[in-house]
């Protein structure tokens, strides 16, 4: 796939993204409305999620019919062709804050060829943000062109942390307790994807979240790296897209000491 075929998919991404944006800020401007339900601790769902999840697949599989996916909410028995592109996609990332009337939560969409992020894109409807990054071309905002941090020191920013229950909490709190030791500080806004665009926009430093899925992570890791930053490898490794992996991101003159901060002693 050249250049121009990228750039028309991502074009049709965002606007795909910006209308299932406009659907959720409807649902969370009546959030009395909505049935909540749990898929275990600190892990919710509403009806807002899987509605709009159905509208990405429904607008994705009309435009790209040949095309796999795999969304949060309906990632049961997913498979894929060996070699065929598959539409990954989180309809509400940070339905915690969502349900609680706070704004951080985005949505999230990605297009992976061969565990190869070629399409990135969160978009934050509150705020009328759309990251979104082409493979080889940059990331932007709005149309503007991103760069991370220039930072060379943890101590010059934030960093975000992320955790879930898939992990024990000390996966989080040694990092965070080694990151205020080198005289750094922690951000967290309970979405990930968003604050991996945050990272790509040098807004924060980095990033860090001991498992992600896939539809939390390769959309703004693929920003990051747009925009001049660093991620870990395992993004890009067999299997993310099953089982999902550590994340890390951060502006290129932190990345090394980021790494130092998660691996520890």
């Amino acid at each position: 796939m050249d250049d121009s075929q990228l750039e028309e998919r991502l074009t049709t991404a965002c606007g795909i993204a910006r209308e299932a944006g406009v659907y959720a800020a409807g649902k969370f401007a009546d959030l009395g409305s909505l049935t909540i339900h749990s898929k275990g601790i600190q892990d919710m769902a509403t009806e807002a999620d899987i509605e709009t999840e159905a509208l990405l697949r429904r607008s994705l599989t009309a435009c790209y019919p040949e095309d796999a996916f795999l969304g949060e909410e309906s990632c049961d028995g997913f498979t894929s062709e060996p070699g065929q592109g598959v539409w990954v996609v989180d309809p509400i990332d940070g339905t915690q804050p969502f349900i609680s009337n706070i704004t951080s939560w985005c949505i999230a969409l990605a297009y992976v060829v061969e565990n190869k992020t070629l399409i990135g894109v969160v978009y934050d409807p509150v705020r009328d943000e759309m990251f979104c990054a082409r493979r080889g071309g940059g990331a932007q905002l709005n149309g503007r062109p991103l760069s991370v941090s220039a930072a060379q020191s943890l101590a010059d920013g934030l960093v975000g942390l992320g955790y879930s229950n898939r992990v024990a909490p000390a996966a989080a709190l040694g990092p965070m307790e080694r990151l205020l030791a080198a005289q750094g500080m922690f951000h967290r806004c309970g979405s990930g994807a968003l604050s991996l665009a945050y990272v790509a926009a040098g807004r924060l430093i980095g990033y860090y979240e001991p498992h992600m899925n896939a539809w939390d992570a390769v959309a703004g890791g693929l920003l990051v790296r747009e925009a001049g930053g660093c991620s870990n490898p395992e993004l890009e490794q067999n299997g993310v897209l099953d089982q999902g992996c550590p994340v890390l991101a951060a502006a290129s003159g932190v990345y090394p000491a980021l790494q130092d901060v998660v691996a520890g002693p």
